[in-house]
């Protein structure tokens, strides 16, 4: 007998996206958050820069802020989003000081703010000086465990969405037995996070498989703009790793650290005169990959020894201690730095209520794209999408809860398969793929080669349904990295972190 569970409201996801959410859902309803690994686990945690905000009411530096985020993305945002996003941050900054946030504050009270590349302004918060994200979510978690009607499941991973004429019921879960489990809802909000792991180096935990993007594509729903992967121009660089790379926060530019080649030459004067270091990110990831091809090295280093070891150690106190491990002392030496992936801008289509092209389906966070970044994120607007949106999709849920009932549907019939098969080696391909051919510079020989690779893989998963989150994750990860590549051949100029070579 299949196991059949009800919520009002269902979340997928356990990051800032997934818990903000949750946390302003009205607690007359009962939510299920399902996540498919440890709560702890993933990428807000792992955010340290900050989280963009014009704090107090001025319209001037709101204004900057909307103009500074347009900047950054090529204009090709959605406006009406963007002027959601930069207007709602002071509101949903005050409600994560009310859930028991403690941002970095000044001696006299206000809170510590500071720069990041891309804003004109010090509009950036943080807390634990470079351990934002982290910080962020602890308090949010001790918040969400205080709630009665909040039911939280870890290791339980979603495969696919439940749906009938376009209206999603609820999704099909493999939980900690490894059984399916059919969960019912009303309303159904995907916070998966990212797409790192499609690639062999990222800042993102390597859970970070695109599983909502791709089970949103398998019923239908409309997925925009996922050839714009944003990558990181500082990932710490040490020689042959692989997997998660840890971040050389943005901030350390903001506070004046200066890019130098291989040769120890400052360069970026070369490619944004007016900018320099505090380019957005686009500019400074292509800017570094061309440099390092030009003077035929593998990274680049970042300089801010001008800075005392008394205020690297308290400002960076985690990127200080991270790199002293590593044989780097951050006040004498260089930090050895290189491009990695970082953030998706595209995802799942939305409006500025995170509704989907599917009924009763919503999208929030990385996962969604609603238009805010255009073709390239600016700097800590990423946790504010998650807030913004966040609680407006649970506004948009409390509103219609007079009309949440029980759910009737018709299981569907799925056949699975329990064989133990190994799917390493695609997952290996798929990274190397994206990595050679989905990186920073593409070419349309080289997404024509990397389509037909990618497909290869994609026709023999699908010729089987194994019951497996590993079956299920490699699924995910060929999906979205095929779409990225599909995309970025449609998408012929180069614009944003976009870049065509042809």
């Amino acid at each position: 007998m299949k196991e059949i569970k009800q919520f009002d409201v269902v979340i997928l996801g356990g990051g800032l996206a997934g818990i903000y959410t949750a946390l302003n859902i009205d607690s007359s309803l009962h939510v299920g958050l399902f996540i498919k690994d440890k709560i702890e686990r993933g990428s807000s945690n792992l955010a340290q820069g900050g989280i963009a905000a014009e704090v107090v009411w001025d319209e001037a530096k709101i204004e900057e802020h909307f103009e500074d985020t347009l900047k950054a993305g090529s204009y090709l945002n959605n406006v009406e989003a963007t002027r959601v996003l930069v207007s709602e941050a002071g509101k949903n900054i005050e409600k994560l000081l009310n859930f028991g946030v403690k941002f970095d504050r000044n001696p006299d009270g206000s809170l510590v703010t500071t720069l990041e590349g891309g804003h004109r302004s010090r509009r950036i918060l943080h807390a634990g000086g470079d351990d934002t994200g982290a910080k962020i979510m602890m308090d949010l978690r001790a918040a969400l465990f205080q709630r009665k009607n909040i039911d939280v499941f870890e290791d339980e991973m979603a495969i696919e969405i439940l749906h009938n004429d376009n209206k999603a019921l609820g999704v099909i879960v493999i939980n900690q037995q490894n059984e399916e489990v059919y969960v019912l809802a009303n309303k159904i909000v995907l916070a998966t996070g990212g797409i790192g792991g499609i690639y062999k180096k990222s800042t993102n935990e390597k859970i970070a498989c695109g599983d909502g993007i791709a089970m949103a594509h398998r019923a239908g729903v409309i997925i925009k703009n996922m050839e714009f992967v944003q990558f990181h121009p500082t990932g710490f660089y040490v020689e042959d790793q692989i997997g998660k790379t840890f971040l050389i926060s943005e901030a350390v530019r903001g506070e004046g650290g200066i890019l130098r080649n291989i040769e120890g030459v400052r360069f970026m004067e070369k490619y944004d005169k007016e900018r320099m270091e505090l380019a957005p990110r686009d500019v400074v990831s292509q800017a570094i990959h061309r440099e390092m091809f030009d003077t035929w090295s593998d990274h680049v280093y970042l300089d801010i020894t001008h800075k005392s070891k008394e205020y690297l150690m308290q400002r960076f106190p985690t990127i200080y201690k991270h790199c002293l491990d590593n044989g780097v002392d951050i006040s004498k030496d260089y930090i050895p730095v290189a491009p990695v992936e970082h953030f998706l801008c595209g995802g799942i289509e939305t409006d500025v209520y995170g509704h989907t092209s599917m009924n009763n389906l919503y999208a929030v966070g990385e996962c969604a794209n609603t238009g805010v970044h255009g073709a390239n994120r600016l700097a800590s607007n990423s946790l504010l999408e998650c807030i913004v949106f966040g609680n407006r999709v649970a506004e948009d849920i409390n509103k219609s809860k007079s009309t949440f009932g029980k759910i009737d549907v018709v299981l569907p019939d799925m056949v699975f398969t329990h064989k133990k098969y190994n799917f390493k080696d695609i997952r290996v391909e798929i990274r190397d793929v994206m990595s050679k051919y989905g990186f920073i510079v593409r070419k349309e020989d080289d997404l024509e080669l990397a389509k037909k690779l990618l497909s290869k893989h994609y026709a023999n998963l699908k010729k089987i349904n194994v019951f497996s989150r590993y079956y299920y994750e490699t699924l995910n990860m060929v999906t979205v990295a095929l779409i990225i590549i599909e995309q970025a051949l449609e998408r012929k100029e180069s614009i944003g972190c976009h870049f065509r070579l042809d």
